[in-house]
């Protein structure tokens, strides 16, 4: 029988951050089709803001598993963290239960949502921080997709150039990881240049 994952919390909370969303952000989504309705998935994406994570979950009916710093799972919301099947992580420490408790998610057949930046991104002068190994390393010993997104725009009140793409996904197979890394980080840029690229097209339109 097949082991169950802890995404009932996730599942019930999805319609109402998918509402608050379309409601007040209104991201535009590209490429969601390229979300498969089954199976293990690696969704790697910028990382912009905090709410990044929402934008990601609202793009598909699945539930998507991320990690969570440690220090919001042991507050005193932290119930809520675990409710909706995040994976705490010891930043601190090379936290080796995490990198378990991720596999294991992906060998269960779940979505599983990396920021390969391993932070938000501040400089704003920099498309890319450099990518952290973690999103190819677990694709590479679970044989799992990796789905390249990039989140472009702002969060503001129905902002009119928010929006996230998924590009088409890839496996890491025989590459090593240094190479599927840097083609993972081409990808994700590409699609931010493509959507910085309808958000000028936008603009003129609109002068």
């Amino acid at each position: 029988m097949k082991k169950k994952t802890n995404s009932l919390g996730y599942k019930i909370f999805r319609p109402f951050f998918y509402i608050f969303m379309k409601l007040y952000y209104n991201p535009k989504i590209y490429g969601k089709e390229n979300i498969s309705k089954k199976g293990a998935l690696i969704i790697a994406s910028n990382h912009t803001k905090g709410v990044d994570p929402w934008v990601i979950g609202m793009s598909t009916p699945r539930a998507v598993h991320f990690l969570a710093k440690k220090e919001l799972h042991d507050g005193k919301f932290g119930f809520i963290f675990k409710f909706l099947g995040t994976v705490p992580v010891d930043r601190k420490s090379k936290d080796e239960n995490a990198k378990e408790k991720s596999l294991e998610l992906l060998r269960l057949g779940e979505v599983y949502a990396i920021f390969p930046e391993g932070t938000i991104n501040r400089k704003k002068e920099d498309i890319l921080l450099p990518f952290k190994f973690g999103a190819v390393s677990f694709a590479s010993k679970t044989d799992t997709p990796i789905i390249p997104a990039a989140i472009y725009g702002t969060y503001k009140f129905r902002s009119k150039n928010l929006s996230i793409m998924f590009g088409r996904p890839f496996k890491v197979g025989n590459m090593t990881l240094e190479k599927a890394n840097e083609r993972l980080r081409k990808e994700v840029e590409k699609l931010y240049l493509k959507q910085e690229k309808l958000d000028k097209e936008r603009k003129k339109i609109n002068e």
